[in-house]
This record gives structure tokens, C-alpha cells and sequence, in this order.
């Protein structure tokens, strides 16, 4: 009979006891899933006929460009035209169109299903917030982090009622910065190429992930060389599949409009909307070409020619401008925090749910920041590198109209954050009741022999 040998046997106890602290993990972080579904489904039946009235279903720039595909347009315009057009990334309109080739177009069922989707992207993001916070900060905070997510409100609210990309991108940056935390311990091809895949993949969600690709790549490659590992290679690897994921997107759009257009091409667009000197409201939407017939008659004339004119009469105002540019930047960066704009009642009159919001938006932002300062004392490169993430993602959009969906996809770390705070301030509060007992414990130990020796009198 053969013998186990005591390194097959070391071996075997190591995969049992690994298996087991997956399966322990795995029991809690289903039930994190499961739940966040039910309660993100169970809205759903009441918000989704906001997007069946008429003005809404031909302004759903998604699904517009989804009707353009089923109809053998291509990549048409979100806008009232029929133009190609490159204002969109491609991966969310295709996933529209599937949705749409199945339940009809702009038909109840299709957004119930548009919807659906959105709320399990925002439902399975529960596991790599577990996932992160647990190798970030332990298993407790990996805990509170994946409930506090589940029971998030924006988590909640904008997967059931918002049908755009935003829980796509949501996942997809979960996922590449717990990649990233893999990324500085190993220079396994294999995972650098997966780790560009997943970030050309997010970057043709959303080109915004862009911003934070860079960064968390950066700092892998710095950890690895500061650990005398091999960094070159797999940098470049990462850097190669991501530049051949996003390739065939960048091919089309210079065959259709013979320039180069590095993901999209409406910045021209999105800088005038909010810099030509209205600032009741963070963005300026009568001069949308949904909503202005000479705006839309000069779109409809080419997009190119439009988003350059565009383009040039936002820098014409903040050059002649630029304390009142200065001032906007700041405002909309106070906007995407706090969620504070104006208390004026005219601007009120269009966003009534402010004064509601800002409490929530303005606590998460708070408890987030509060994390990171309290995490710099034990983990500070952690807190490097969700600092980078929290603090360059939303940089452009202290330039453009800061959208509130905009700031969602870092709800996550946030959350992860705030539950790190809380935590250490639980612990804080249990070690000083736990001196003021032991220093409390002699006087009540004097006392009692004081009443003792009085007893005994």
C-alpha cells in the first residue's frame, strides 16, 4: 500500500483548510447578493414606467443607439437624428439592443429587463466589495462593508431606477481594484493581461475608468520593483491588451469620421453645456440638442463640425471668464461630494430632492474621507491607492455638468471606508470603557474592604 508522504499530507491539510475559509466566506457574501437583489427587484415595479412616457423614450440616449443597431444603423446617434455617431461607447447599447431584440423596443418589458440587469451588476458587486475590504482592512470590516452595501441607498435606488452603464462600470472598477491589489504581489502574466481586458472592457462601458487605470497600474509596477520583482513585461502586457481590447472601437470610429477620436467625441458637447454663464442649475439643458431645434438642425448638420463649435464657444467663455470658471469648478466639485447646489427655489423647483440627498451624500463623503485618515496609520499604502481612486475619478467632472450618477461607481469604496471608520471607532470606545473599568476595579475593590472593616465594627 503507498504512503502518503508528509508533504503530499501538508499539502492536503493546506487545500482543506483553504476550501474551508472559502466556503465560510462564500456562505455570508451569498446571502450579501441574494438580498441586495430582492431589494433592488422589489422597486423596480415602481419606478420603471417613468421611462415609458414619450418624452423619456425618445430621449433615452441608450436605448436610442440600441434602436439604431436593431435597425441595421450601426452605432447611430442618441440624439432626434439619424447620423452615425461615436457620442456613445459601444458595450452598454449593444447590451440595450439584446435586451430590446428580446422584449421589444422601448416596450415595458424591455426597461423592466434594462433595469433587472442593472440591479444584479449592483447585486454582485457585493463580492468584490467583501472581497476588498477584507484583504484591505480584515474580515470584520470585509463584513459590515458588504451589508452596507447591500442596504446602500444609492446602491439601491440607482440600480432600480437609473438605466444607463453606471452599476456596469460600478462592477467592473470593484473588480480591476481588487485586481490591482493582486497586481503589486505577482507579475503573472496571465493576471496583468486580465487585469488590461477588464479595464478595456470598463473603458468601453464608460471611458471615464480610463482615469483610474493608469494609476492603480503605476502603482502595482512601483510596489513590484521596490520588491526587486519583474514589473517591465508585465506592465506591458497589461498595457497591450487593454490598448488591443479598446482597438476595434477606435478603427470604427476613424473609418466613419476619418479623424481620430480617442473613445467618444461629445466633450465639445458636455464643456458648453455647463461653461457658457448659467449657473441656476449645474447644467445648462435647454442648449441640448434634444431640446433646442437650432442646436439639434446644427447636430443633424454633422457631429464633428457640431461638437468642435461646441467646443470652441465653452473655451471663448471660460477664457473671458475665468473667475466665474473658477467658481464653477469649485461649486460642482462641492455639488459631487455634498450634493449641494443651491437652495434657490427656482433650481429647487427642478431637483426638489436635494435637501434630502444632501444629508446622505455629504455623511457618505465624510465618513469615506474619515476612513481614509484613519486607515493612513495602518495601511497607508492602501490608502494611497483608494485615495487615487477616489480622488481622480471625478476630477473631470469639476470641468463639466457633475451629473449626481456620476459619483456612483465610487460609492463602494466609500462604503468600505465609512465601515473601516466605524469600526475603529467602535474599537476606540471599547478600549476606553475597558480602561475606565479596570481603573474603576481597585476603588471598588477599596471599597468594599472599607465596608468590611465597618461591618466588623
Amino acid at each position: 500500500m503507498k504512503v502518503s508522504s508528509p508533504v503530499q499530507n501538508t499539502r492536503l491539510i493546506e487545500l482543506l483548510l483553504l476550501s474551508n475559509k472559502v466556503w465560510r466566506a462564500f456562505i455570508p457574501v451569498s446571502w450579501m447578493v441574494l438580498v441586495a437583489l430582492a431589494i433592488r427587484l422589489a422597486v423596480v415595479p415602481f419606478v420603471y414606467d417613468e421611462w415609458m412616457s414619450p418624452y423619456n423614450i425618445a430621449h433615452y440616449e441608450q436605448g436610442n443607439v440600441a434602436q439604431a443597431l436593431l435597425a441595421g444603423h450601426g452605432f447611430g446617434s442618441p440624439f432626434l437624428s439619424n447620423q452615425p455617431s461615436a457620442i456613445m461607447p459601444p458595450v452598454y447599447p449593444l447590451i440595450v439592443a439584446a435586451i430590446f431584440r428580446i422584449f421589444g423596443i422601448h416596450t415595458p418589458a424591455a426597461m423592466i429587463a434594462v433595469l433587472s440587469l442593472n440591479c444584479i451588476f449592483s447585486a454582485l458587486s457585493c463580492i468584490p466589495v467583501f472581497l476588498i475590504a477584507r484583504r484591505s482592512f480584515g474580515p470584520r470590516v470585509a463584513l459590515w462593508a458588504g451589508w452596507g452595501w447591500v442596504f446602500s441607498p444609492y446602491g439601491i435606488y440607482f440600480s432600480a431606477e437609473w438605466a444607463w452603464s453606471t452599476h456596469l462600470l460600478l462592477l467592473c472598477l470593484c473588480w480591476l481594484f481588487y485586481m490591482a491589489q493582486d497586481l503589486e504581489r505577482s507579475p503573472k502574466l496571465s493576471l496583468w493581461a486580465g487585469f488590461g481586458l477588464l479595464a478595456g472592457f470598463a473603458a468601453l462601458t464608460e471611458p471615464s475608468a480610463l482615469v483610474v487605470v493608469p494609476f492603480l497600474m503605476a502603482l502595482a509596477i512601483w510596489k513590484l520593483a521596490r520588491s526587486s520583482k519583474k514589473w517591465m513585461l508585465p506592465g506591458l502586457v497589461a498595457s497591450l491588451t487593454l490598448a488591443l481590447a479598446i482597438s476595434p472601437w477606435m478603427i470604427r470610429n476613424a473609418l466613419v469620421f476619418h479623424r481620430f477620436i480617442p473613445m467618444r467625441d461629445s466633450m465639445g458637447l458636455e464643456m458648453y453645456l455647463s461653461n457658457n454663464g448659467y449657473s441656476l442649475h449645474w447644467r445648462s439643458g435647454d442648449h441640448h440638442p434634444n431640446h433646442d431645434p437650432k442646436e439639434l438642425a446644427e447636430y443633424r448638420a454633422g457631429e464633428l463640425a457640431f461638437m468642435d463649435h461646441k467646443a470652441a464657444q465653452a473655451a471663448a467663455y471660460t477664457h473671458t471668464h475665468p473667475g466665474w470658471y473658477a467658481e464653477m469648478i469649485v461649486r460642482r466639485a462641492v455639488y459631487l461630494w455634498t450634493g449641494y447646489w443651491s437652495f434657490d427655489r427656482a433650481y429647487l423647483t427642478q431637483e426638489p430632492l436635494d435637501p434630502a440627498n444632501i444629508p446622505v451624500a455629504s455623511g457618505l463623503s465624510l465618513l469615506g474621507l474619515f476612513g481614509l485618515v484613519i486607515a493612513w496609520h495602518r495601511r497607508p499604502y492602501e490608502v494611497i491607492r483608494y485615495a487615487g481612486v477616489l480622488f481622480l475619478y471625478p476630477l473631470m467632472y469639476y470641468f463639466v455638468h457633475p451629473e449626481a450618477y456620476r459619483m456612483r461607481p465610487l460609492d463602494p469604496f466609500l462604503v468600505i471606508l465609512g465601515c473601516c471608520a466605524i469600526q475603529a471607532l467602535r474599537a476606540q470606545v471599547a478600549l476606553i470603557r475597558e480602561r475606565e473599568s479596570e481603573l474603576a476595579l481597585p476603588r471598588g475593590k477599596t471599597e468594599a474592604a472599607t465596608l468590611s472593616v465597618s461591618d466588623a465594627a
